[in-house]
């Protein structure tokens, strides 16, 4: 399963873009969501801003592990033409930070007659409303925990001579990256009518295993004899690894956790859409602790891969309708043999031809 949402307000917003771009913008700034770094990065916006200099913040990384949020700080700042900073709730002076950042990359607008132009983007839900607020000094934006609440652009002066044109969140046509779009949907970028939030939460607690086993036993207490007080000393023994070499596969640990959270129907049977509730809202509101879901050099992997795939998909589809094209080349050969057979008639014994007797013209129909 793979998850796609491209809702018709997107497709607007990427017309917008590309035309705000055109109108004249300095830096465009992306926003990412620190614990997916790769994932909420939209490939679009390259081809959209037309090699613009970019500003990646990297939002929420307070819920973020620090290491990776360092190591996807070095991925982006490696790039040309492009700066990267991090930033959460309790960062002091926002606007400064930013606009000291972007006026970094345009040294050379500046004053009255050069305002710094900044665009910002950024997936659904990444919190761009919240900063925008902040930069604002007002509710300037309308903020949710719903993705897609910001739905046309909106113009804000930071400074007297710096304006950032706010943009709704936009994700793109095709996520080729499977993992990307799992990631993006527990983050809450994608509309739930998009989703299967038990499958989310169920890759969710996969990847949880497979990087961080000791926050599942932490929060949900899937260990008998381990007090949440005593996790952190127990990390690496035995017992927590249980919790990802259980012999049980992801969807039987989300029913495990939803029998420890009291999710059950009548008769004692787990409710799994409301367990996979339980766990999406603890990762998305920070409950689990600091997590990140990917690593630049894992995300590159998962890149190239999907991009393997699709160029073999591409290239099977083409050669598909290659062969289609031929069966219809020679079946059209061969009705005009046939036709032209028809014509010639059948010839006798000593291969001579015998014209074809002509049709009888058809008299009025009578009426009985």
């Amino acid at each position: 399963m793979s998850i796609q949402w491209f809702p018709g307000h997107m497709a607007t917003t990427r017309r917008a873009i590309a035309d705000r771009v055109k109108d004249g913008i300095d830096v465009v700034i992306e926003m990412l969501d620190a614990r997916l770094p790769g994932s909420s990065a939209n490939p679009l916006l390259a081809d959209l801003t037309h090699g613009r200099r970019a500003l990646k913040i990297l939002n929420k990384q307070d819920l973020a592990d620090a290491a990776h949020t360092e190591a996807w700080l070095a991925h982006y700042n490696a790039q040309p033409g492009t700066r990267a900073i991090g930033l959460d709730a309790s960062a002091s002076a926002p606007a400064q930070r930013i606009m000291a950042a972007a006026r970094e990359l345009a040294p050379h607008r500046r004053g009255l007659d050069k305002p710094l132009r900044l665009l910002i983007c950024g997936v659904p839900n990444v919190g761009k409303s919240t900063l925008i607020n902040t930069l604002a000094g007002k509710r300037a934006a309308k903020t949710g925990d719903e993705p897609g609440i910001t739905k046309q652009e909106q113009r804000i002066a930071l400074a007297s001579d710096c304006y950032l044109y706010d943009t709704p969140g936009m994700l793109w046509p095709k996520i080729l990256v499977d993992q990307a779009g799992y990631h993006l949907a527990a983050s809450g970028a994608v509309g739930r009518n998009a989703l299967d939030e038990e499958v989310v939460a169920a890759e969710l607690i996969g990847r949880l295993r497979q990087l961080y086993p000791q926050v599942l036993t932490a929060r949900y207490r899937l260990t008998d004899g381990v007090e949440v007080a005593e996790v952190a000393e127990v990390a690496e023994v035995a017992e927590v690894a249980e919790v990802a070499d259980s012999g049980l596969n992801d969807l039987e640990l989300l029913e495990a956790i939803g029998r420890k959270r009291g999710c059950l129907r009548p008769g004692g049977v787990v409710d799994r859409q409301k367990a996979a509730e339980a766990v999406l809202n603890d990762f998305r509101c920070g409950a689990l602790g600091r997590i990140t879901l990917e690593a630049p050099e894992e995300f590159a992997q998962w890149t190239a891969a999907a991009q393997a795939a699709e160029e073999a998909r591409q290239a099977e589809r083409a050669a598909g309708r290659r062969g289609r094209r031929g069966a219809l080349a020679r079946f059209a050969e061969e009705e005009v043999d046939v036709e032209a057979g028809d014509e010639a008639g059948e010839g006798s014994a000593e291969g001579i031809a015998v014209p074809r007797p002509a049709r009888r013209p058809r008299g009025p129909r009578q009426s009985r």
